[in-house]
């Protein structure tokens, strides 16, 4: 296989299925169902065989160039049965988290003019709610058997199928640079944006990802990531099928099976990001912490307060990196650089950071972080229906992270936060990883996220830090009690205001946090006050 001249995922799978068509690509294990049907696994050449009958099914059914598709599943085969399937024919996809509520699922479906959703059976509710007011969408297929009173216009995922994949079914493929799929943004202070994706981009970044994380043979991947996310896509799938690895997925992610998943499959890489490393971080140190194969964890966000911790703990060696769904990417390896560091930019890529008035800053000095390509070819977004943010995105040809990050003299980033999100207290900026890690090891909760809301004396400008917690089965019952048994545990001083209890943290596809929606609960509901006098926040500052 010549994987530089392969351009669409189609392109990459039916190669793999005619050089090794027996070995195993894909597993997928559904946590919460039994053993023995809750795991599916797929060879290259039942890939290539069920995505070269989706694709003669869908065209045969009329679905093809200028129409859209939005996928509102968990990590299931069949998503990537889909992500084959289109780039043959000229379906362009739109993954939407299947926990979506039903008012943005309608924003989501109305901006893309989807003409089909294909829908794992949980999700079919949300579907059928906004199905009326999505005016292009012609059909819903669902995973599995359909409901007991099917909808009309509801068809079983498996009525898109034909029996025998047309022999030039693969003809049709389509021109690399054209729409493969429509990612949206979190969209944690707005609605979402959706990110246009060529065929080209998402085996190109997957190359760049292959490398920059130095993949061996003999890798096994894992990842409980959404594959509605490009983390996922890009980091996990599309790097295995460049390198010819074959990759795990958890239905949904779960920190107490995450071990268990990886020693039974026997995986030597996996991915986390930030709200993920400090939720497996609560959990309480166990000698079988170190028992797995695991060699290499490939984090975004991991917090430099327990960045140390957690390679010793788990025995494994870490390597951070940086990207944002437009693109970009900057890359810590293991061993190399500062504990804390974001990494530097790979040689084909160029950065700058700069103020308020676009002046580049000294090192040391915070300002927003911009990416360009090393030859200076400028940098393109395409937002759906939204030119002016498209060209607001790269203006002057660099893209605009929105990220505000600083470098030490050797060049080494640092990733402070994103704008509009730093918590600031007393006019410093609090380091809230030092707070969750202060919170995680008292050993009282599950789940930890410290976040800002405007500050009740209405400095502008200034935030009271609220942590939100999961708390553990060994805290008391009563929320008061588990709160103060929480304050007698905390080591003094810590900068924080507020503890809000919860069942569980609200997170987006990708297990981020979800501030915003934090900040209405806490407004609904107040949290409960820490009890002690605010100490001196340069005990905690970031700098």
């Amino acid at each position: 296989m010549a994987p530089a001249t392969l351009h669409t995922i189609a392109d990459l799978v039916e190669a793999l299925a005619r050089e090794r068509g027996d070995s195993l690509a894909l597993t997928f294990i559904d946590h919460a169902a039994p053993p023995a049907q809750g795991t599916e696994h797929r060879t290259y050449a039942q890939l290539w065989d069920a995505a070269t009958r989706l694709a003669t099914g869908l065209h045969q059914q009329g679905f093809g160039p200028g129409d859209r598709a939005a996928l509102l599943m968990a990590n299931h085969p069949e998503f990537v049965d889909m992500l084959i399937a289109s780039s043959l024919i000229g379906l362009t996809l739109v993954p939407i988290d299947a926990r979506t509520p039903p008012e943005r699922l309608a924003y989501m479906l109305t901006k893309t003019r989807c003409a089909l959703l294909v829908a794992e059976p949980p999700a079919l509710p949300s579907a059928l709610a906004v199905r009326n007011t999505c005016t292009s969408l012609r059909q819903i297929a669902v995973l599995g058997d359909p409901p007991p009173m099917p909808a009309a216009g509801v068809v079983p995922y498996r009525s898109l199928i034909a029996n025998t994949a047309s022999p030039d079914i693969a003809a049709h493929r389509r021109p690399a640079d054209e729409d493969m799929q429509i990612l949206f943004t979190s969209g944690t202070t707005g609605n979402p944006k959706g990110i246009v994706y060529s065929h080209r981009k998402f085996t190109d970044t997957a190359r760049l990802a292959a490398t920059a994380f130095g993949y061996e043979p003999g890798d096994r991947l894992y990842s409980g990531l959404s594959l509605t996310h490009a983390n996922a896509q890009l980091v996990t799938l599309g790097a295995a099928l460049v390198r010819g690895l074959p990759v795990v997925f958890s239905r949904r992610f779960s920190k107490s099976r995450m071990w268990h998943t990886v020693r039974e499959h026997r995986c030597t890489s996996l991915t986390l990001l930030g709200g993920m490393t400090t939720a497996i971080y609560c959990a309480p140190p166990t000698p079988a912490d170190r028992d797995h194969p695991v060699r290499l964890v490939v984090s975004a966000g991991m917090p430099a307060s327990i960045w140390s911790d957690f390679e010793q703990r788990f025995g494994v060696s870490l390597l951070e990196f940086y990207g944002t769904a437009e693109g970009g990417l900057t890359i810590k390896p293991p061993g190399v650089g500062p504990a804390g560091s974001i990494g530097k930019p790979p040689p084909t890529l160029s950065i700058r950071i700069v103020d308020d008035a676009a002046q580049d800053v000294a090192p040391g000095e915070r300002g927003q972080l911009l990416i360009r390509a090393s030859d200076g070819t400028p940098f393109q977004v395409h937002y759906v229906d939204e030119p002016e943010a498209s060209q607001a995105k790269c203006r002057d040809g660099w893209l605009w992270t929105g990220d505000v990050v600083h470098r030490d003299p050797d060049g080494w980033l640092f990733f402070d936060f994103r704008m509009g999100h730093g918590i600031r207290r007393n006019g410093d900026f609090i380091d809230a990883a030092a707070i969750e890690k202060a919170l995680a090891e008292t050993g009282l909760v599950d789940d930890v996220f410290v976040f800002g809301v405007p500050a009740a004396s209405r400095v502008p400008g200034e935030s009271d830090v609220v942590a939100a917690v999961v708390f553990a089965q060994n805290a008391p019952a009563d929320e008061r009690l588990a709160v103060a048994e929480l304050r007698a545990a905390l080591p003094r001083p810590v900068v924080l205001q507020q503890v809000l209890p919860l069942k569980a943290i609200p997170k987006t596809a990708s297990e981020k946090p979800l501030a915003r929606v934090l900040s209405q609960m806490l407004a609904e509901q107040p949290g409960l006050a820490l009890g002690w006098p605010t100490p001196a926040p340069a005990a905690v500052d970031a700098d």
